[in-house]
């Protein structure tokens, strides 16, 4: 039989949502609780308000004639000069040319290579190799690019390995000056780049793949697929959306072409090919103290990788169904 609600008997009374004053007191208990990840998390938050977010001011000086000898409120407006002197800079094609060139290609190169690199790295059945080559792999990743840039100008000498190696076998018939010849620059840069980082960005993606259902890869056995089926069909669709947000944050940093690395490759007699934004930024706007036009050149930048990061996000998200946002 079923229940029913007597005419005499008053309704419970509704059910009243908390205080304010409850909730604050819920609020201040859970916060003691978690004392040590808040002061964690706040130290992170001071950090990037001093270093991020306080510097911001500083990018009023490109629109004024900023000098170390007045404070930025007392430097003069220029509005927009800066930036029509970058703009009309007969070094700016070869400066874009070079910046460009260096970082399509490694996108386009370096940037599926990890990939494939942690596919394949996955596969092996060994735990000690697997391990091994993993440590091999991203060793020179905690190298600074001062020493690899000693290692590579040592390699690349006329009495170095490579052109020892390269005479030995018959392939050129004298020593070769690789770093002196700015036809060779690009490729250099690439290549040492790629070797550097390849470990390192291959274990995000190992990450991503160990997140991947192990039911996926038996029902997939159970249908008779193979590993390089396996790694199109169950691994790739797995990680897609750990790819896509790398790729959109790689796109969006295709003006930075590394500049600690070019710093230390570059030289006089490869200038013409290694004369990028950064290093250009460095030598006409800090060496010659022309901090606002540095500054104007950094902000143009700026504006060029949000553009950037915006338009691989919609693509990407158009595409795929996957964004950063």
């Amino acid at each position: 039989m079923m229940n029913t609600i007597r005419p005499d008997r008053p309704l419970p009374p509704p059910i009243q949502p908390a205080s304010r004053g409850l909730r604050a007191r819920r609020l201040l208990r859970r916060l003691a609780a978690q004392r040590y990840l808040q002061a964690m998390a706040l130290l992170g938050v001071a950090w990037m308000v001093v270093f991020n977010y306080i510097p911001m001011y500083g990018i009023v000086i490109a629109f004024k004639d900023f000098s170390i000898i007045r404070s930025v409120a007392e430097a003069p407006w220029v509005g927009l000069e800066h930036f029509k002197a970058f703009l009309e800079d007969e070094e700016l094609p070869n400066v874009i040319r070079n910046t460009l060139g260096i970082s399509v290609i490694k996108l386009v190169i370096g940037f599926p290579l990890p990939i494939l690199f942690a596919l394949f790295l996955n596969e092996l059945r060994s735990l000690r190799f697997k391990k091994s080559v993993q440590t091999i792999s991203y060793l020179p990743h905690f190298l600074s690019w001062v020493i690899l840039g000693g290692i590579l100008a040592t390699w690349l000498a006329d009495v170095g390995i490579v052109n020892k190696l390269l005479l030995s076998l018959g392939l050129i018939s004298e020593p070769v000056s690789y770093l002196a010849e700015p036809s060779y620059f690009w490729t250099i840069v690439i290549a040492s780049d790629i070797w550097k980082e390849l470990g390192w960005s291959a274990i995000i993606y190992l990450a991503a793949i160990a997140g991947v259902s192990p039911e996926l890869y038996e029902a997939a056995t159970i249908d008779g697929a193979g590993r390089f089926q396996k790694m199109w069909y169950v691994t790739l669709p797995g990680i897609k959306g750990t790819v896509t947000i790398l790729f959109i944050l790689a796109v969006s940093g295709v003006l930075n072409s590394n500049f600690d690395q070019i710093l230390v490759l570059r030289n006089p007699l490869n200038e013409s090919a290694s004369n990028v934004i950064d290093i250009y930024v460095y030598q006409t706007g800090l060496l010659n103290a022309r901090y606002s036009y540095a500054t104007a050149v950094g902000l143009i930048k700026s504006v060029i990788a949000l553009m950037l990061l915006l338009a691989a996000n919609t693509v990407t998200k158009k595409l795929n169904q996957s964004s950063l946002f």
